[in-house]
């Protein structure tokens, strides 16, 4: 999987590049795993901004300004603070887009609503709506990062699709 997100990330790179864009990330369940295969790419520094990592709740809030409120209301592992992460992320950088992943990898920390894989990953730009997907990823607490890094990078080409054209 490691080579396909490479080929991923690097073609990312050459979007951004071509567009003249750039990338922030804030990572949860992933920690930092979006950031680091993104700086695998040479001349990454001219489009990766900056990455996140915002793993406890506080850290939710206070980097990323994710209300209190939403995430009492919402829990860290759901659309809103999905959302809220990638926003953050966009007005904390020079980026035009930003990228957010919260989630549950496991082993343990899942429920009847929320088993282990739910993954929600949000996508958000300047010039652009922000979306946001939930995902629902299987095996071990390695396979659902991975997973989670490949959606995001899959949803970024998406996104970019539209946004820097």
């Amino acid at each position: 999987m490691d080579d396909e997100l490479t080929a991923l990330a690097a073609e990312l790179a050459g979007r951004l590049k071509q567009a003249g864009g750039s990338l922030a990330t804030a990572e949860s369940c992933t920690g930092g795993g979006l950031a680091q295969i993104l700086t695998t790419i040479p001349g990454s520094s001219t489009w990766f901004e900056r990455g996140f990592v915002s793993y406890s709740n506080l850290s939710k809030h206070e980097m990323l300004g994710v209300p209190a409120d939403t995430l009492a209301r919402h829990g860290a592992v759901s659309a809103a603070v999905a959302q809220a992460m990638a926003e953050g992320a966009l007005d904390r950088s020079h980026a035009e887009i930003a990228v957010a992943i919260t989630g549950i990898a496991g082993p343990g920390g899942g429920s009847a609503d929320k088993p282990v894989g739910t993954v929600f990953i949000a996508w958000a730009g300047r010039q652009r709506r922000s979306e946001v997907r939930r995902q629902a990823f299987t095996g071990d607490r390695e396979r659902i990062r991975r997973q989670s890094v490949a959606a995001a990078l899959e949803g970024l080409l998406r996104y970019l699709a539209n946004t820097l054209a």
